[in-house]
């Protein structure tokens, strides 16, 4: 299973802080967020139970965003940005609820939607105008944004996103299904680039950082 996140490089990449410092980096344990009963969680839950039933989806291609070099970053992902030989601009920038992350000298840089190599680009660009005249940026996810998975399982809540997760792998983080739940299919929210879609998927159908996934109840 691949455990690392997509890399934007502009130029040949080996491990990104051994460049800049010459030792490699471990990023730090992403921590688990329960259910309290409140807060986001609770509004999560109560737009389920107020919107109308998703339409089914087509088994045969279920909804799914691949987490590669298309990646669109949004707030809630962590990133590690290297710009080589600065060891003042090389660190670890959270998205913010704006989009942005904020970066010495050139301030905030909208991320939003972006790819890791247009984020890149991007920086780049920012520092050529004034500041370096030939930076190298090289953009690589640290943290995904997490997923939620709420309904009838026995642990809901907010949760770290896993590379190449499936929503049955969700459950099982969750705690697996409660006596109750319903377990054939389960209904995901994915939410990007500001729009969002609801669909009914089986239990193998890949997750995405910020998925929503609600395990309904059976009736019988």
């Amino acid at each position: 299973m691949q455990t690392a996140g997509p890399v934007a490089v502009m130029q040949p990449r080996p491990d990104l802080d051994s460049m800049a410092y010459g030792q490699p980096y471990s990023a730090p344990q992403p921590v688990v967020v329960a259910n309290n009963g409140g807060g986001a969680i609770a509004a999560l839950s109560n737009s389920f139970a107020s919107s109308p039933a998703p339409m089914p989806v087509g088994y045969a291609a279920p909804m799914t965003v691949r987490n590669g070099a298309s990646y669109h970053l949004d707030a809630g992902d962590k990133l590690r940005v290297v710009v080589y030989g600065q060891e003042g601009l090389t660190n670890s920038y959270s998205i913010d609820a704006g989009g942005s992350i904020t970066m010495p000298l050139i301030g905030a840089v909208s991320a939003r939607g972006r790819t890791t190599a247009g984020l890149a680009g991007e920086i780049a660009a920012r520092l050529r105008n004034g500041y370096i005249r030939e930076p190298s940026v090289a953009v690589e996810i640290e943290t995904y944004r997490p997923f939620f998975i709420l309904g009838e399982v026995l642990a809901p809540g907010q949760y770290p996103y896993v590379p190449n997760m499936t929503v049955e792998s969700a459950v099982a983080i969750a705690g697996g299904f409660s006596p109750r739940a319903k377990r054939d299919v389960v209904t995901v929210t994915h939410t990007e680039n500001g729009g969002s879609m609801r669909a009914v998927v089986p239990l193998g159908t890949p997750l995405n950082p910020g998925d929503t996934v609600f395990v309904g109840e059976r009736w019988f």
